[in-house]
């Protein structure tokens, strides 16, 4: 099967499933296109079954802002015909499922039927695609599409709640690669074989407002009065100033470290005691998965998906996002007895299992099986 991918290049989620989608789907034999603005930050390109094009939007003085849905859905024009690609898969309705639309309609009257499977992700349906601004371009892209999934039940009921959809939304999980983790823990043993006697915590996000990353700090001022511990800041974004800035105030800059972006999130969890994420709204929460298939516990918010992946009492804990001190103490409550941590970085692992990459691949091969079908 010949497959397009759109979606984008960033750190954020729906561009690191995609893209981890893209490669396994490649390895398994299939012919896959990425098509963005720029390079994914995951790609790896060295498989021959994997294609890269860039939409390039040339700057014009009579625009304030570029047209990049238009140059999308030429790009993808011209992609299609030239591959003969049979599948779109766009992830993130904004503006992807729009362009994509377009480019079947205009690939339709060159004699070309090429579906559309969409994604959901979750900003692009609870934030963004709920905007007056967007959110009939986007009721209508969603409907137009031959397929649309989300990442999990929780964005399946706002979906419905906030737009007037009439097609079928299928539920497929995020996912990750759990041999990779594995390897990744073998490695750090290999590297750290004694325990260290500091703790480390850890938060990874885009430092988005969402994230309450101004809460991360406070849960882990209080962690730190209690337990020797230090905090791993993974990310760029906006909020990362106010988070320095707010450490300084704590006088705890000496045990927090912003370590920026990252293509190796496992290698950093691999070594770490607990995540923390706050967030006030996570549709899916793929970070908090990527800790507990390192063996990290999770102490979150109850938003969304997070109640799908973390299970309250087993694999971490969950509370209000703006309850500082009920994660605080639950924080505690694991770390302070290396046997109740144990328990918890086993029973995360576990349950991380169930989301590996090898049991979701599958399920959207059947789907793009049954929308090709849906075309005859």
């Amino acid at each position: 099967m010949k497959i397009t991918i759109v979606c984008y290049p960033t750190f954020g989620g729906s561009g690191v499933l995609a893209t981890e989608l893209g490669m396994s789907l490649a390895n398994h034999g299939h012919e896959v296109h990425f098509i963005a603005y720029k390079k994914p930050v995951r790609l790896k390109d060295s498989d021959k079954n994997i294609f890269f094009h860039e939409v390039k939007v040339p700057e014009y003085p009579l625009f304030n802002f570029q047209p990049y849905e238009l140059a999308l859905s030429t790009k993808l024009v011209e992609v299609i015909k030239l591959y003969s690609i049979d599948l779109m898969h766009v992830h993130y309705a904004i503006p992807h499922a729009y362009a994509a639309y377009m480019a079947k309609k205009m690939l339709k009257d060159q004699g070309f039927n090429v579906p559309i499977v969409t994604t959901l992700h979750g900003t692009d349906i609870t934030l963004v695609g709920n905007h007056p601004f967007y959110k009939t371009s986007v009721n209508f892209s969603i409907n137009k599409s031959d397929i649309v999934t989300c990442v999990s039940e929780s964005l399946k009921k706002d979906t419905l709640d906030q737009f007037e959809i009439y097609k079928d939304i299928d539920v497929v999980p995020n996912f990750i690669d759990i041999s990779k983790y594995k390897r990744q823990q073998e490695l750090c043993v290999e590297e750290n074989p004694d325990s260290n006697k500091e703790l480390i915590i850890t938060h990874v996000s885009n430092f988005r407002p969402v994230k309450n990353i101004k809460n991360v700090i406070q849960i882990f001022y209080n962690i730190q009065e209690k337990i020797s511990s230090k905090l791993m800041m993974i990310g760029e974004g906006p909020d990362k100033e106010m988070a320095e800035d707010l450490c300084r105030d704590l006088s705890i800059e000496n045990k927090v470290h912003f370590l920026g972006n990252t293509n190796q999130v496992e290698k950093n969890l691999c070594h770490s005691d607990l995540f923390l994420l706050p967030s006030t709204t996570e549709s899916f929460g793929l970070a908090a998965l990527e800790a507990m298939a390192s063996k990290v516990p999770v102490v979150s918010s109850n938003a969304g998906g997070l109640p799908e992946i973390n299970i309250h009492g087993e694999t971490g804990y969950l509370t209000d996002a703006n309850d500082i001190k009920s994660m605080s103490d639950y924080a505690i409550s694991i770390l302070e007895n290396p046997n109740v941590l144990e328990e918890f970085k086993i029973k995360a692992f576990n349950k991380a299992e169930s989301f590996d990459i090898n049991k979701v691949v599958p399920i959207y091969e059947k789907i793009y099986s049954k929308a090709l079908k849906q075309l005859k």
